[in-house]
């Protein structure tokens, strides 16, 4: 388990990931950033500023694609989806805050695809929890983490509703 006052600067992660995703952009031009709300959706915009040509920026809310909704119900911050651009036959990068299960990005995938079928979609994700439910892995990652089954690990922007706010990990005990 990480040291819950040591955890990675996310900035400079982000910096990183941005620097392993950079020949993706370099050599494909036209890729499109989705993000996933809402750590997903904050770190595609911080990627967008630091890639060449900066890319365009989308949303997915995967609410109505959860597959436990019957169980949890509806969230109460629900976000449009939101693809600035026609994704169809273009590469596109999911962006994640961390992946875990991989049932979250199976429902991102579901969202997508009703907007049209990309020529590729790849994976990116600040931190990558392994203990995978699903086959689904990262194509680009900065932090592998192992952590205990009832830790929850958060990406939080400060202040919230600022977009140029600063963000940072938070490590919570379920």
């Amino acid at each position: 388990m990480p040291d819950l006052k040591n955890l990675p600067d996310a900035e400079q992660q982000i910096v990183a990931l941005a620097e392993q995703l950079r020949p993706v952009f370099e050599k494909a031009p036209d890729t499109v950033l989705i993000g996933v709300f809402t750590g997903g959706v904050w770190i595609a915009e911080r990627l967008s500023q630091l890639l060449p040509g900066h890319p365009p920026v989308g949303s997915v809310d995967i609410s109505f694609y959860r597959d436990d909704f019957s169980e949890r119900g509806l969230r109460p911050n629900v976000q449009p989806t939101t693809v600035p651009v026609d994704i169809v036959g273009k590469p596109v990068i999911l962006v994640d805050d961390v992946l875990y299960t991989g049932r979250t990005t199976r429902a991102a995938l579901n969202e997508l695809f009703d907007y049209g079928r990309p020529g590729s979609v790849q994976l990116a994700v600040l931190a990558d929890r392994g203990e995978r439910q699903l086959p689904i892995a990262a194509d680009f990652c900065v932090w592998p983490v192992s952590l205990p089954s009832d830790a929850s690990l958060v990406l939080v922007r400060t202040p919230v509703d600022d977009s140029e706010g600063k963000l940072t990990w938070s490590l919570d005990d379920a």
